[in-house]
């Protein structure tokens, strides 16, 4: 079946990126508010990290080919990465409007309005959040659940700037106005940062998550006897797929038949519990044969003097 394409999200973030930046800079021109300036801001970057997505989600989701036999699924991380360094890029500039505004504080105008339109953009961006992160989690996408997460970050920024900018309203602390927008700033900086440092993981083949590499442990263990047994289990995450390699030892009398039948039933399996793509990859070996436990991805062996073998579990 083919899987279903995740342009539609990116297309919906970049609708709700337009919407929410002539929102949030027709709010600022009204107000003369820095921190909604601020708010404005991150919003563009939000556009630009939504254009970013789509063509990475294009890239990601092409077959594989004759030059990427693996698939295309790791342009994901690359549109996080960026994502991330738009985010700074963005902080900094805030930072940077904000300072003469330190310096030389000037009053807000029209703040109903003001608020009420910004409010406004805040709603488009907690819905659109929601619906990305949740069809990120669903669909194992990190470009997605990346986008929502930042989105609902603008959506908690754009709550400390609304309640900031009533704040100096109600008190007259005309200064309170840009130091909300450094701190909106700095808050936006760990958010780039993190999501930097999660792709920079993806990169690097992070290994699948602990609940569901014992879910594969789980299943491989149920088969264990005498005979049979498997060691060398590795895994890593690209992107929406899962790769999962392990070795087989089996009966040395077994048929070639045999032992591909076996295989292909475990891998089988293996791909059934989850519901993003999987490739999972198995070598056979015989289990009598002491070379076969001086493979890759065995922490603990014990090699009798007989040339038999016992595993000792972790």
């Amino acid at each position: 079946m083919k899987k279903e394409s995740l342009k539609k999200f990116a297309y919906l973030s970049i609708a709700a990126a337009v919407v929410t930046i002539g929102l949030k800079f027709f709010a600022y021109l009204y107000t003369g508010s820095m921190g909604l300036l601020s708010d404005a801001l991150e919003s563009c970057v939000n556009l630009v990290a939504a254009v970013v997505a789509l063509i990475m989600i294009h890239i990601s989701e092409k077959p594989a080919d004759e030059g990427h036999e693996f698939g295309h699924t790791k342009a994901e991380y690359f549109s996080s990465a960026i994502e991330g360094s738009l985010i700074l890029v963005a902080a900094f500039s805030i930072i940077w409007s904000a300072v003469p505004r330190l310096i030389a504080p000037q009053p807000i105008e029209n703040v109903g309005l003001g608020l009420l339109i910004s409010t406004s953009a805040s709603l488009v961006n907690l819905g659109v959040s929601l619906v990305l992160i949740s069809n990120g989690k669903i669909r194992k996408s990190l470009l997605l659940e990346a986008d929502g997460k930042h989105l609902m970050t603008d959506v908690w920024t754009s709550a400390g700037v609304i309640a900031g900018v009533l704040i100096v309203k109600l008190t007259g602390f005309l200064i309170l106005d840009p130091v909300i927008a450094v701190l909106v700033a700095l808050n936006i900086i760990w958010t780039g940062f993190t999501l930097i440092k999660r792709s920079a993981n993806g990169l690097m083949d992070a290994s699948i998550t602990e609940e569901e590499l014992k879910k594969v442990k789980h299943y491989l263990d149920g088969f264990k006897t005498d005979t049979i047994e498997y060691h060398s289990l590795m895994t890593r995450q690209a992107g929406q797929r899962k790769f999962i390699s392990l070795h087989l030892l089996v009966p040395g009398e077994w048929s070639v038949q045999q032992g591909h039948d076996f295989a292909e039933k475990i891998e089988e399996s293996i791909e059934d519990m989850f519901s993003e793509p999987v490739t999972v990859s198995s070598h056979i070996e015989p289990i009598e044969d002491p070379a076969s436990m001086r493979d890759i991805g065995i922490d603990r062996k014990k090699i009798t003097e007989n040339n038999q073998f016992t595993i000792t579990k972790s």
